[in-house]
């Protein structure tokens, strides 16, 4: 498993001062940022397309990890390419097994890399097949939507059977992710973490940012 790595989660930014959250994350030693796109009708919640991701790359040079939470998300995998995702993570729920294959292609040769995205209740195992043409996947440990929702602990297992099955694989985390949760989910075999309130309302971000990518398995799973 690759060493861990925190995102913070600019669904919990204050964004009438973006440019100074993006560099306090920056400060704080973040290497990854994530940003969720909703669109009101994948998931009850709508966010901001595509121009936002343009502002955002201007004001930061660290990789720009994109969550496409929107109903359609091969019809714009371009148009947030352009704005300056470097990563783009689908929701297998949005595309369907039969489509999968193509919309996986669809959005690498826009020179993104790919991410499959996991609500709680999906079962990867069904979609297995198609984990090595993508650079990561990411499990939703709440139900998309909102920010600052309970983690639920049913996903825990389908972590750790996906980490059995593909040992360097990236797989990410995303939903109550927090002190008290990461170091089940590191266990469970997860090396990149999702954090939003956890990371920004903390009185030290920098130093739950190195506390949590030093965070250690445990010598036994639950």
């Amino acid at each position: 498993m690759a060493a861990i790595t925190v995102l913070p989660s600019l669904l919990s930014a204050d964004f009438s001062r973006l440019a100074e959250e993006l560099e306090r994350c920056e400060a704080a030693g973040a290497r990854r940022l994530h940003v969720d796109v909703m669109d009101g009708h994948f998931v009850p919640n709508l966010t901001f397309g595509p121009f936002i991701i343009e502002a955002m790359r201007r004001s930061t040079k660290l990789p720009l990890d994109v969550h496409l939470m929107i109903s359609d998300p091969v019809r714009y995998a371009r148009d947030f390419r352009s704005a300056g995702a470097d990563a783009i993570t689908i929701h297998v729920e949005a595309v369907g097994p039969r489509d999968i294959a193509t919309a996986i292609d669809r959005v690498r040769v826009t020179g993104a890399q790919v991410g499959l995205a996991f609500n709680p209740d999906t079962d990867p195992e069904l979609w297995f097949p198609h984990f090595h043409t993508v650079d990561l996947v990411m499990f939703m440990t709440v139900y998309p939507g909102f920010g600052g929702q309970a983690f639920i602990p049913q996903v825990r297992p389908r972590i750790r059977a996906t980490r059995s099955a593909f040992p360097s694989l990236a797989i990410q985390v995303d939903g109550g992710i927090n002190r008290d949760t990461i170091p089940l989910v590191v266990t469970d075999g997860a090396d990149r973490l999702v954090t939003g309130n956890a990371f920004f309302k903390d009185a030290d971000p920098a130093g739950f940012l190195r506390w949590a990518e030093a965070c250690k398995p445990a010598r036994s799973r639950e």
